[in-house]
C-alpha cells in the first residue's frame, strides 16, 4: 500500500477548496466584513463546503474508478490507480459529509438543506448526468452558484440581481471552459461521453457568450449597485464637471475583470483550463489580476473613500 495517508489526502482534493472561497463574495461585497461573528459563520460555512467538496469528489472517484484507468491524466487518482482501497475511500466519504452536515446544521437550516442539494445532484452527476451534454454544463455552473447563495444564506444578506446574473455567467464560463480544455486532452472522448456531443466551434462559442456575459453583468451591478463617494476628493471632482461622477467607484474594476477574462479566455483556448482552480493558484497574470480587484474592492468599499449602500 502506497504512502497511504497521502492518499487519503489526495483523493479528498483539497487544491479545489479554493473553489470554495466564492462563499465570501456577499460578506465581502455587501459591506459587513468586519461586522462582529459573520466571518466566524461564513469561514465555518466554508468549512461545511469544503468537507462536501471533498465527498463528492471522492464519490465520483469511486463510481469512476474503471473509466479513469483510460485517461491519461485520471489514471493515476488514488482509487483508479489502486493505491487507495475502495473500502477507506468509502469510509472518508461517509465522514466529510457526516462532518459537512453537522456544521451546517449548527449554522442555518438553508445552508444545510443547500447543501444536501448540492452533494445529491453531484451524486447525480457523477451517477449518468455528466454524459448528457448542455446538462454536464448547467450542473458544474450549479455549483458555483451556490457556493455563492450558501456565503449568503449565512449571513443573511440580500443579493443584487445583477451580482446574482453575473455569477451565473461567470459559472458558464467557468464550465464551459473546463469542458473546452478537455477536449483537447488525449483519449478524452472515451472517458466522457458527453464530450462526444461537443464540438471545439461548438464550446469556444459557448466561452465566449459567457465570457461577454459575465463582464457586461459585472459592469452593470458596478454602475446600479456602487455605493457613494466619501472623500473631500471625489465630491470636489464633481462640482468641478458634471462629467465625473461621484457614486459608480466600482466601475473601476471593470477593467480588471475584463483583464481577467481575457487571460483566461486564452488558457483556455491553450487547453489548460480543465482545472480553474489550479490556474488560480499558478497563473501569475490571474493571480495579480485577482489580487488587483480584491484590493480595488476592498479600498472602495472598507477604506472610507465610499458610504456604502449595497
Amino acid at each position: 500500500m502506497v504512502n497511504l495517508p497521502f492518499q487519503i489526502i489526495y483523493v479528498a482534493r483539497p487544491i479545489h477548496w479554493v473553489k470554495n472561497f466564492a462563499l465570501f463574495g456577499a460578506l465581502l461585497l455587501t459591506g459587513t466584513l468586519f461586522e462582529k461573528g459573520l466571518f466566524k459563520d461564513v469561514l465555518l460555512a466554508f468549512i461545511s463546503f469544503s468537507f462536501a467538496t471533498s465527498a463528492t469528489y471522492i464519490f465520483n472517484d469511486i463510481m469512476d474508478a474503471k473509466a479513469d484507468i483510460l485517461h491519461p491524466v485520471k489514471k493515476n487518482r488514488p482509487v483508479s490507480s489502486g493505491k487507495l482501497p475502495v473500502i477507506i475511500a468509502i469510509l472518508e466519504l461517509l465522514s466529510f459529509l457526516f462532518l459537512s452536515l453537522l456544521i451546517a446544521f449548527a449554522l442555518n437550516d438553508l445552508l444545510f438543506t443547500l447543501i444536501l442539494f448540492y452533494f445529491g445532484l453531484q451524486a447525480l452527476y457523477s451517477i449518468g448526468l455528466k454524459n448528457i451534454h448542455v446538462v454536464d454544463i448547467l450542473i458544474i455552473a450549479t455549483g458555483f452558484v451556490l457556493r455563492v447563495y450558501a456565503g449568503a444564506f449565512v449571513i443573511n444578506a440580500h443579493l443584487s440581481v445583477w451580482f446574482l446574473l453575473c455569477v451565473v455567467s461567470a459559472s458558464l464560463f467557468l464550465a464551459a471552459g473546463k469542458r473546452r480544455a478537455e477536449i483537447n486532452l488525449l483519449e478524452a472522448e472515451e472517458t466522457r461521453k458527453s464530450l462526444s456531443k461537443y464540438s471545439k466551434e461548438l464550446l469556444n462559442s459557448y466561452v465566449t457568450m459567457f465570457g461577454n456575459a459575465t463582464w457586461m453583468s459585472w459592469s452593470l451591478y458596478t454602475f446600479f449597485e456602487s455605493p457613494k463617494a466619501a472623500l473631500p476628493f471625489w465630491l470636489a471632482l464633481a462640482e468641478l464637471s458634471r462629467a465625473t461622477t461621484i457614486d459608480k467607484l466600482m466601475m473601476l474594476t471593470i477593467p480588471v475583470v475584463i483583464f481577467g477574462i481575457m487571460r483566461y479566455e486564452a488558457l483556455i483556448f491553450e487547453g489548460k483550463s480543465e482545472a480553474p482552480e489550479k490556474l488560480l493558484l499558478t497563473d501569475k497574470a490571474l493571480l495579480i489580476a485577482v489580487g488587483l480587484w480584491l484590493t480595488l474592492v476592498y479600498w472602495i468599499l472598507y477604506s472610507g473613500v465610499s458610504v456604502s449602500g449595497i
